[in-house]
């Protein structure tokens, strides 16, 4: 049986960063399910399923390549209850500094009272996506500014669109 993780997130937008995360985790499990949190108090810059395509169309071909599943769901309730649904044992999180680190031991450690059997693995951002936030991608984005360094093209070229009206 295919080990199976589940990488939770706004995605709002796909950013290197999240590239980053999802070519490692593709790497040690046989599945991945990235899910998108939805949460009525918030308002994303993108819909639900305009982030279902783009986690497809940008997390598709590193997950084939790595010979990994790829699946895209969303939820509204617990991370932990969404990985026990996605039959994931795995939470995967992605760590760019030491704040990162804190608040995402005091998630791991709430999980873990939660559901014991799901475990959350720490993948560190690699050095050149350290900086990148979606927050930061959006408001440059907002500002006309140039994302493409941040973002992957098909995602670069849907925050222009988002603005050019």
């Amino acid at each position: 049986m295919p080990r199976v993780a589940l990488y939770p997130g706004s995605f709002d937008p796909v950013t290197n960063g999240h590239l980053d995360v999802v070519r490692q985790a593709c790497a040690l499990v046989g599945r991945l399910v990235v899910a998108i949190g939805i949460h009525p108090g918030k308002a994303p810059l993108f819909s639900v399923e305009e982030r279902l395509e783009m986690l497809a169309e940008v997390f598709t071909p590193i997950a084939k390549n790595a010979g990994c599943q790829f699946d895209a769901v969303t939820f509204d309730d617990l991370t932990v209850t969404a990985a026990q649904r996605a039959g994931a044992t795995i939470l995967i999180r992605g760590l760019r500094d030491g704040t990162d680190l804190d608040y995402e031991m005091q998630i791991a450690g709430m999980n873990q009272t939660l559901t014991p059997d799901v475990h959350t693995v720490f993948l560190p951002a690699s050095a050149t996506v350290r900086p990148i936030t979606a927050t930061l991608v959006r408001q440059i984005a907002s500002m006309g500014g140039d994302v493409s360094h941040f973002v992957p093209k098909a995602v670069a070229t849907r925050l222009k669109k988002k603005f050019a009206g």
